[in-house]
This record gives structure tokens, sequence and C-alpha cells, in this order.
């Protein structure tokens, strides 16, 4: 792993010749006086970005490039033309910040693997598709780089049990984009955790979650794949199936939101996409953020028809050993819902979006981003005996924070992948339509075959975590 303290050192050399090693004449070393200070390249976390599409241009390099302790110095994406304009975005950005045109050249690759090799990159974001978030994340961790993965973790449980166990034993830092948990830019939800965890509004005993759900529809017709696009490895360890843009992404219109999102393939649909924020969230506030419902009930529309296939309107209920129950749907506000003996407390982004997809987004304020039973409620002070929440002021600083502190990050591996597993065990119940009966230790559904089944999926070679787990067997 990248030493950033032994990279601050000043840097001793001295040279060689391979035909017959002899000494040259000592002669005093011109180091420019912009090596030593703050600004210094040597200073900051040095980041290579794991895809270039919308997620990555609107939101993960935006937020990373405010903070001076981090330098974006890579980029790898399997679309040439997404690479190419992501890496004159970035240089753009710099030239613009520092004045100076020729900053920096950010070094592309095709491979994201070719970056997971070079000793000068100290950590990677990952904001690829849902399916290409585990295997990256756990080679990246083998390879001592810093992690900062967008949600949720995993394509299945199986998956983020792997990602989760072993950026544990690599020692990495690790955050999932579940920014919801950060100050910037809504302090409200961490607000609203700390006055149900000390019990503003009485005991705990029912959270509304609201959620969106996502159309059918969708282009079948075969396409030839764009040039310059490695689309058998954008499919991974997924099946083998013919290229159609709606089932990938408009090359070119790089922040439009991609039809894979749309796709079971690779990915859960809404109840994963935007159900591990919320889930995050309702976790935080109930103490359960390592562990997991204890029985699930659900059910859903599914498209009959077209090419997008992932879940329409749908009801899910979950119950927890703690004796609180979750309830999860499309038909509540976006946002959640904390109901107590006492009262209740309902937290949302409300105008506040990450992407001009975002839902909620840009509504005129039609419902309250922050809002209680009893407005007084908002406004009661924590003491300094009660539960304070960690608090975290942008998560993309956070984590880099975390990298130069050596610090655990607000939303850790085992945290993350448990708010995912979650949205997974919903979707389980959604797809079965029948109650299911959850051991969060084991991580087994409980005499239910079927159930089991969907706990990992066949990962087509060489791709895959499973791939990655044999690789460091042998």
């Amino acid at each position: 792993m990248p030493n950033l303290k032994s990279r601050r050192n000043f840097i001793r050399s001295s040279a060689t010749l391979s035909a017959g090693a002899f000494l040259l004449p000592r002669v005093p070393m011109i180091v420019p006086s912009s090596f030593f200070t703050k600004d210094a390249p040597s200073n900051k976390v040095q980041i290579a970005q794991i895809g270039c599409g919308r997620i990555a241009m609107t939101h993960d390099l935006v937020e990373t490039f405010k903070h001076e302790s981090a330098r974006i110095v890579a980029m790898a994406d399997v679309d040439r033309y997404r690479l190419e304009a992501g890496k004159k975005r970035v240089e753009e950005w710099y030239a613009k910040k520092t004045g100076k045109a020729s900053y920096i050249d950010i070094k592309m690759h095709d491979d994201y693997h070719e970056l997971l090799v070079n000793k000068d990159i100290d950590a990677v974001i990952i904001s690829t598709p849902d399916h290409w978030h585990a295997q990256p994340a756990m080679e990246a961790a083998l390879a001592g780089k810093h992690i900062y993965l967008q949600k949720p973790t995993s394509l299945t449980i199986e998956e983020g049990r792997s990602m989760s166990d072993t950026v544990r034993k690599s020692g990495v830092v690790f955050q999932l984009g579940s920014q919801q948990r950060s100050m910037h830019p809504w302090p409200q939800f961490k607000k609203a955790c700390e006055l149900v965890r000390n019990g503003r509004i009485g005991q705990l005993h029912t959270v509304h979650v609201g959620l969106p759900a996502d159309p059918p529809g969708g282009n079948t017709t075969e396409m030839p794949i764009p040039e310059g696009f490695n689309y058998d490895m954008w499919l991974g360890s997924t099946p083998y199936i013919y290229y159609t843009q709606d089932r990938v992404h408009n090359q070119k219109d790089i922040e439009s939101r991609g039809g894979w999102l749309r796709m079971e393939q690779f990915g859960a649909g809404m109840i994963t996409g935007w159900g591990v924020h919320h889930i995050d969230i309702a976790h935080w506030g109930m103490d359960t953020e390592l562990t997991g419902p204890i029985e699930v009930e659900g059910s859903a529309q599914f498209p009959k028809t077209g090419l997008w296939n992932v879940h329409g309107d749908y009801e899910v209920k979950a119950k927890y050993a703690n004796g609180i129950t979750m309830l999860i749907n499309s038909k509540n506000p976006n946002g959640v819902k904390f109901e107590g003996s006492n009262g209740w407390i309902f937290v949302s982004r409300g105008n506040v979006g990450v992407t001009a997809s975002d839902p909620g987004a840009g509504s005129g304020g039609q419902n309250k981003a922050f809002n209680a039973s009893d407005p007084k409620i908002l406004t009661s002070v924590i003491g300094p005996n009660e539960v304070h929440l960690y608090e975290s002021r942008e998560q993309h600083l956070n984590w880099v924070d975390g990298i130069i502190n050596k610090k655990p990050t607000i939303s850790p591996a085992e945290v993350a992948h448990r708010s995912c597993s979650a949205c997974l065990v919903a979707h389980a119940a959604m797809k079965l339509g029948t109650k299911l009966y959850w051991d969060p230790k084991k991580e087994l559904f409980k005499d239910n075959i079927e159930a089991n089944k969907l706990l990992s999926r066949p990962q087509r070679y060489p791709y895959g975590t499973n791939y990655v787990l044999n690789k460091q067997k042998k």
C-alpha cells in the first residue's frame, strides 16, 4: 500500500549504471519550493476514478475535486468515449482551479486492473453499474487501495459478504456513497436519528420507508456494439446477451440515466438503488446497523413486456429482533418516517438532490424535508450524556480524512453491506411473494430452498467475486 508519509519526506536518490556501477559526483539537488507546500502533489491523497459515467461526473468527482487534500490522477472505463470525455473534463477543472493549462495529465486506462498495480495511487472511487461494485472493491482492497464505493455494495448478498470480509482483512479505509449520513448537504438525517435514538418520540415501534419505482419499457432491438466499447467486460460476471443501447447507457449523453438501472441482470431496481440510502438511515435510527430483519414479506409488480424488467410498485413488511417493524413501499412520500409511542419524525432530502433524476428534487417543497408530530421535537437539544452519532461534514471528505488520519469512516464496509443485504432480503420477498424468515447472523433464509437460491448468482468467467477469491487461494 502506498505510504503517504514516506512520499512527504525529502526524496533521496542515487544513480548507478548497469554497465558497471560507479558513483556520480555530488551535485546539489534543486527542488521547486512548491514541492514542500501543502499544495504539493506529495501531500495529497492520489485518487483514481473507476467508471466515468453519470454518478462519477456529476457527483463523486465533483465532490472529491473540491477538497484540497485529494488529487485525481487517473481514470478507467470500458467505454473509450466516456473515458476520454472524463479526462478532458477533470483536466479542465484543474486548469480553471490552478490557472495552469497543463497542471495535470490524467492517465487513462481501458482496464481498471492496470491502475490497481500503480504504487503511486493511494485510493479509488468506484462509480460503476451495480453488478461491477463488489469485484473491483475486493481487488482494490487486495491491492492496498482505499475505497469509495457507490451504493449498493453488491448484486447479491453472497458478493456483499465476500466484499465486506475482504475489506476488513485488508485494513484499507472504506466509504460507501450513503451520503445522507453526512452533514452536507442534509444535516437533518443525522439530527432525526439522534432524536429517535434519544427517545424524543418515545419507544420506536414502526419505520415507514418511501421509495420510488421504475417504469417498464425499453427498446429490445439488437444493435451493433459502439466503437471503443468493451461490451464483454461491461457485462462482467453476468450472462452474455446481445447489445441494445437501452440495456446499457447512451454512450455520448453521459449525464443521462442508464437503462441498466432497470435491468435485473445488473441490479434489483429501486429497492436497492434508492433503498440502500433510506434503509441505511432507518438502520441508523433503529440502532440495527450491523444486523438485519428476521422476518420479511412482500409483493411487487414486475413488467410482462418490454426490455426493462425490474420491479414497479411494491410493498414490503420487515420485522427486526428488537421488535421494530419496517414498512417499505412505493406509495409513501420519499423519505423515512420514524413512529414512536409519543410521536413521529419524518426526514427526506427535500428539494436538495445529488443528480437531476433524484426523486423529490425540484418538487417545490411538497413534503417538508424535516417534520415531526410536534415541532418542538425538532429543536430538542441532545445533551452531553446522551447518544451522539458520528458526525461527518461531507461523505467524500470524511473518506479522504479517514485515509490521512487512519480512522474509520461514517459508512464502513460492514454497515454498508448490512444496508444492502436488508434491501436484497426485501427483494427476495418481493420476487417470491411469501413470508420469509431470515437469519442475519448466518445470512441464510430458514427452511426455504428457493429463497436461498437468490443469495448468489452464477458468475461468468473470468469475472466475478468468486474468480477473485479463487485467485487468492492459488
